[in-house]
């Protein structure tokens, strides 16, 4: 790769753009697009009904190792793997998350790929795009000032103050936030109480509407939201509040999924926007199976690592959706594999062969992480402008010992041409039909044996830790008639434990359980451990500070 290549948005900004019906043609969508300007739009829901099929096409999962300061380009091998698959004449669309603020205006960055393998409106999609994140927030806070208004006018259901559980979200950073005290003023501002906001990515709601099939569904998942008890201990819901019907108004327009283009000009469904390390970190439904009817490969991601994004999207997605993943590509690079391997950040640059040994451990445990799932698997290797030799020979001389093919791909630089390899290597295994999948655990697993079996058999801990009182709620539930639903671990993203600083394949260690909550609506349970926040804070020096508008308009500084 040239160190001269221009910067990310550079690149998108330098691309024509195909008028987004004719991207829309591709995949045979006509009179259900709803355009949203000259390159984006939405697609009505009823295209579900007019495209259903009895074979949808192969989805593919790409999900990578534990993420380091290296980077390792997960979305950006899923829109170059995509790119690829169209150009060996495959009718593929793409299925990606939509970017929160939060991390676009803190540390992260964006969620549109990069380089050569973008996908494009890039300022659109990673700031407003069609409004999906303010419907969910405004549906979200609507049901919060409801909660309050409710009291305030007497408090019919006898809502407990002290027991709402419901929080406020907005999607930005904001550690200030995270606790705070509603109703000072005096006796017309409603009624004084401990509360806090959650980032929007976080929210249930969020979950809801990413795991939702249908309006009617989605509905429904809105009113089962349990927003705390009343003063005798039973639950209060949303529907019990006779909220639901407003927040779906809300959601209606913004749930058709949104479809743009990768710089190649090839379909790409941006729906939906859920954390992987503090929710279940996968794009709609809806989108996943619209790309199924209409493409021959459906190429998705899921967020972070497979310890996190690809075990959510087994455990909690696929389950419910009644998905069947064909294939999965786990990405790594040689950056992050030396980073895994001991190497700080300013020295990634120099070669260090043994360091990328070392991080061997890691990708392994990340590959069985998927294989247990009996999802055939490759590994496709990022390629980095620094990248050796020597240091590429030692993953792909591992490849025996690792049980899989690893792919060398350059798609960041070359677009799809630099994914060729990786394309033909995936056709060649979803084609083989040697799929076999299925959950890590049963619906009848109690809600301790679901959660001790992802922690011991994901991340490779010894077991759990949980106090009586947290184990005696997990016992609650299942005798509320909830210990069917499956588990959404919050865990931190850098390391397979709970301890960010713990780098490869950490041995000897337990995870702390530090609270459960019920997610009624998206029908799972959330368990945090460790120290994982519902809202993050900005860093030291957040991007944001590097974010401008010239005097054209154009904006400047986003990646």
């Amino acid at each position: 790769m040239s160190d001269q290549v221009p910067s990310d948005l550079g690149i998108a900004r330098a691309t024509k753009l195909r008028p987004i019906a004719e991207v829309a043609e591709q995949l045979g969508i006509r009179d259900e697009l709803i355009p949203y300007g000259r390159s984006k739009a939405k697609v009505e829901l009823s295209l579900l009904e007019r495209s259903k099929t009895e074979s949808p096409g192969k989805l593919i999962l790409v999900t990578a190792i534990s993420p380091t300061p290296a980077g390792e380009g997960k979305t950006t091998t899923t829109v170059g793997l995509g790119d690829a698959l169209n150009k060996l004449g495959k009718r593929t669309a793409i299925c990606l998350r939509e970017p929160s603020l939060g991390p676009c205006f803190g540390m992260k960055g964006g969620a549109a790929g990069g380089g050569y393998s973008q996908v494009v409106p890039m300022e659109d999609i990673n700031l407003h795009f069609t409004g999906d994140f303010h419907a969910i927030t405004a549906a979200h806070n609507l049901l919060s000032a409801m909660i309050d208004n409710h009291m305030h006018h007497g408090n019919r259901l006898g809502i407990d103050p002290r027991r709402i559980v419901w929080r406020r979200v907005v999607d930005i950073n904001d550690r200030a936030l995270r606790d705070i005290v509603v109703g000072l003023g005096g006796i017309g501002n409603s009624v004084p109480r401990e509360t806090g906001f959650d980032i929007t990515a976080a929210s249930e709601v969020m979950a809801i509407f990413t795991l939702a099939d249908s309006l009617a569904d989605l509905r429904e998942r809105l009113g089962r939201i349990r927003i705390g008890l009343s003063y005798d201990r039973k639950p209060i819901t949303a529907a019990d509040l006779h909220a639901a019907g407003a927040m779906t108004a809300l959601l209606r327009d913004a749930f058709a999924p949104n479809l743009v283009q990768t710089l190649e000009g090839n379909p790409a469904f941006v729906h939906g926007g859920p954390f992987a390390n503090i929710a279940h970190g996968c794009n709609s439904v809806v989108a996943t199976r619209m790309a199924q009817q209409l493409a021959d490969y459906t190429v998705t991601e899921a967020g972070f690592g497979a310890d996190l994004g690809a075990e959510k999207f087994f455990n909690i997605k696929c389950r419910r959706a009644g998905l069947s993943p064909d294939a999965a590509v786990l990405v790594a690079t040689i950056r992050a594999l030396k980073s895994q391997g001991g190497i700080e950040k300013k020295q990634l640059a120099l070669p260090d062969p043994a360091a990328v040994e070392r991080g061997l451990e890691h990708l392994e445990a990340q590959l069985n992480n998927v294989r247990v799932f009996g999802i055939p698997t490759l590994v496709g290797l990022n390629a980095f402008s620094n990248d050796t030799k020597e240091e590429t020979a030692v993953v792909l001389e591992a490849a025996e010992r690792l049980g899989t093919k690893v792919v060398f791909s350059d798609h960041w630089a070359r677009g799809s041409e630099g994914a060729l390899d990786l394309a033909e290597a995936v056709c060649t295994l979803s084609d083989g039909n040697t799929s076999r999948f299925q959950p890590l655990y049963s619906d009848n697993s109690t809600l301790i044996g679901k959660v001790r079996k992802i922690a011991r058999t994901i991340y490779g801990a010894d077991d759990i830790i949980a106090d009586t009182k947290l184990r005696n709620r997990f016992h609650q539930m299942e005798e509320q008639g909830f210990g069917h639903l499956p588990i959404c671990m919050a865990k931190t993203q850098y390391s397979l434990s709970t301890d960010p600083r713990l780098k490869g394949r950490p041995k000897n260690f337990d995870i702390p359980l530090r609270d459960v909550e019920l997610r009624a609506g998206a029908g799972f349970l959330l368990v945090l451990t460790g120290d994982i926040m519902t809202m993050p804070g900005l860093p030291k020096l957040p991007a944001a500070q590097a974010i401008d508008v010239d005097g054209d308009g154009r904006i400047e500084g986003l990646f």
